[in-house]
């Protein structure tokens, strides 16, 4: 089968090549002039100034989906200026039934994916890979984050901008500011990339100025326009200031004790050049994160989850470390910093440096932490200096050669060096204007680190697109390959994945004119531990997944599945499966409406039998949303019901969140959670009032209950601990 991939591959692009409907890899780039207009420009959504006027040059978008290129009720132009050291996009988006514009958030970051919004991507060092995204729905409410290639940006990353948005009689209108010292970006440049996008949630048409192809996606840089205009923007002497102070009130309602604790900190940052920055931070807090979101685990290897620091999230794409990886192995996990088993270790100082120096890509870390007694091991961990760097190398537009090393251990005592190197290939133009990536990596390990092999490699072969998206990786991990400061579940292993799916487009004048896609998706991975003995292979095939036009979704599977376990595994408290071979079967049912209705739910049943026994897992959720995106309620819950031979188990996990806000810039947040495992209630209260871009005030309130259990329906609980902080925080910028 491994040999057969390959070739597979490679017959599956020539007959996609066959159905192209329309070449957004060829031609002349599309560009934009930004205008430099003499009048200024308030803010307020409404493309009314003189200065908008004098932007004569104005793009149109056209359709990208579900019909490229085809006539569409929405129009929408785009015009760009720079003016005092900022840049400014102005949206007008026309619409036949303005009623009907979806709203389901004011909150920044939040959900926008069922929402009327307008996006823009930049790429500002000319890479064709590394840029900025940032999004604005139609109540105002903004979305950023940074790109690191065609996949998905980091959307945690917080840049200082703004927009407003405003109703026209024939739709709605918007404005997007800016600041040139946001931005990193290549000094010289007379043209960065640009595109932009538009999404009309109720029917799902998407409009895009360039690269309007059903394989193109709207963070692929490759296929962007131009900018011009641009090499007027600096960055002045390039200092941001970032002073905060934080106050927090501490009860331990099981040890009887109270805490007031006070203290200032900073975040410094230099723009070295335009392109290359360096962040220094003293006394770093993090008290406006938000919690984690809990999980189930039914299976014998630690969850993922992800980082929402700010102070990490500036710069982390240029981390970002081989091709598919995803969270089979992150060399450098920035959540392994500040964190130790589940609780905060503090860092006294810290330094980053990002940025580009002509074709070299650089991402530097280094934070020194400082001791601190951690309750869940009942000893004290060590301050200590945790280092982490990234360099790579565009050799050719398409090919990025990189480094990665990390030093250092959180847990303060044992020593832990990686380095890995890898390369990355990737192309837009692959038979005319199909996407095509390859990629290899390899990674060592040194330090106080157990005998055995230390070392890791793997490559990928992706061919991401409408038609058939495809892709074969194999990876291995040595049993001793020990990432110190980097996310590794399961070392001593060898994964081969193999994955293909074919998604027509059924014809709008036949029978099944009312599904919009079907994905017939059909995956496949094999696991072997480092004496060759086959741990783990699983085949997925979904031989229905329909999106309707409606918007909502269907999908059924079937899974054979098998697992070895090398040593007894306690799946739940009490219950232990002993060592031996498994073989199960799993299904799954799944239905989703859409994201655009006011009212959304979803269910998702997992059934069939599981290890010697049979397993249960239902996932579902309901919420709502007011039409003007102010109040939005959301209940989720999570529930495993195991009937195995050793024992059966009941786990459930039960969230409820409210937001409301009453602007885009003053939004308050609740959100409480209850899991069986830890038989925990916690409760994340937290408001952000955005003074103006950069000067925000938090106000969070943690509190946890845990439930007694003095008898099997004994539902009383108990307070546990609480904890109030506020937090302002003031930038300074020359």
């Amino acid at each position: 089968m491994r040999r057969s991939i390959p070739a597979c591959v490679a017959a599956l692009c020539l007959f996609s090549l066959a159905r192209a409907q329309q070449n957004g890899g060829t031609g002349g780039p599309l560009v934009l002039a930004a205008g430099h207009p003499g009048g200024s420009i308030q803010l307020d959504g409404k493309l009314d100034e003189p200065a908008w006027q004098e932007a004569k040059i104005i793009v149109d978008l056209v359709q990208q989906s579900p019909k490229p290129g085809a006539p569409s009720p929405y129009r929408t132009r785009v015009r760009a200026l720079v003016a005092g050291n900022k840049l400014y996009f102005g949206f007008e988006c026309t619409d036949p039934d303005p009623r009907a514009i979806a709203v389901h958030t004011m909150q920044r970051d939040g959900k926008v994916e069922g929402d009327d919004t307008v996006s823009v991507v930049l790429d500002t060092y000319g890479d064709h890979r590394t840029g900025y995204f940032f999004r604005v729905n139609a109540a105002g409410a903004r979305v950023d984050g940074l790109i690191a290639g065609s996949e998905q940006p980091k959307l945690d990353w917080d840049g200082i901008w703004d927009a407003r948005t405003a109703r026209m009689p024939g739709g709605w209108s918007t404005e997007i500011v800016v600041p040139a010292n946001t931005l990193s970006f290549t000094k010289g440049l007379t043209e960065w990339g640009v595109n932009f996008e538009r999404n009309i949630a109720r029917d799902r048409t998407v409009l895009r100025w360039t690269s309007p192809t059903l394989d193109s996606v709207l963070y692929d840089l490759s296929r962007a326009g131009s900018l011009a205009g641009v090499e007027g923007l600096e960055q002045g002497r390039g200092i941001e200031v970032s002073p905060f102070t934080v106050g927090r009130a501490q009860t331990d309602f099981r040890q009887g004790n109270r805490a007031w604790q006070g203290q200032p900190g900073a975040d410094i940052t230099w723009r070295i050049t335009p392109q290359l920055a360096s962040v220094f931070t003293f006394n770093t807090d993090f008290a406006e994160t938000e919690v984690d979101s809990r999980q189930l685990n039914v299976t014998r290897f630690p969850l993922f989850f992800p980082e929402k620091r700010s102070f990490f999230l500036e710069g982390a794409n240029q981390f970002q470390f081989g091709l598919g990886l995803d969270q089979q192995f992150i060399p450098f996990f920035s959540r392994k910093v500040g964190l130790y088993e589940g609780e905060q270790i503090p860092i006294n100082t810290g330094v980053k440096l990002n940025g580009r120096i002509g074709k070299w890509n650089l991402g530097l870390l280094d934070v020194q932490s400082r001791d601190k007694y951690v309750t869940s091991i009942g000893s004290v961990v060590p301050g200590t200096n945790l280092f982490a760097g990234r360099v790579s190398y565009d050799v050719t537009p398409k090919l990025r050669l990189g480094t990665l090393v990390t030093n250092g251990n959180p847990d303060g005592i044992h020593r832990n060096t990686l380095a890995g190197f890898d390369g990355v290939w990737r192309t837009s133009q692959f038979l005319g204007n199909k996407n095509f990536l390859a990629g290899a990596w390899t990674a060592f390990s040194s330090g106080d680190v157990l005998k055995g092999n230390r070392t890791g490699w793997g490559f990928n072969i992706d061919y991401p697109n409408d038609l058939w998206d495809c892709f074969t990786s194999l990876n291995q991990f040595g049993e001793s390959l020990d990432a110190g400061l980097g996310f590794l579940p399961r070392p001593g292993i060898r994964r081969f994945d193999a994955s293909c799916e074919f998604k027509p487009r059924p014809s709008k004048n036949g029978p099944f004119r009312w599904v919009r896609q079907e994905f017939m998706e059909h995956r496949y991975y094999r696991v072997t531990n480092y004496q060759g003995i086959t741990e783990s292979w699983r085949f997925f095939w979904a031989p229905v997944n329909l999106r309707m036009e409606s918007g909502d979704r269907f999908e059924f599977n079937w899974a054979p599945w098998y697992e070895y376990l090398p040593r007894p595994f306690e799946i739940a408290k009490g219950v232990t499966l002993p060592v031996g071979a498994y073989n199960f079967t799993r299904f799954r049912a799944e239905f989703e409406t859409s994201s655009h209705r006011w009212w959304e739910l979803g269910t998702t049943t997992w059934f069939g039998s599981f290890y010697d026994g049979r397993l249960l897992q239902q996932a579902n959720y309901l919420r709502f949303t007011d039409r003007k995106g102010r109040w939005q309620a959301g209940l989720t819950s999570d529930q495993n019901f195991g009937t195995l031979k050793e024992g059966t188990f009941v786990q459930r996990l039960m969230q409820l969140n409210l937001v409301y806000a009453l602007n885009p810039n003053l939004a308050w947040s609740n959100f409480l959670q209850y899991d069986t495992e830890s038989q925990n209630v916690g409760n994340n209260m937290r408001l952000r009032w955005t003074l103006k871009p950069g000067n925000d005030l938090f106000i969070v309130w943690n509190r946890g209950w845990q439930r007694l259990l003095l008898s099997r329906s004994d539902l009383n609980i108990i307070p546990d601990k609480d904890v109030l902080a506020v937090k302002l925080r003031w930038t300074f910028r020359r």
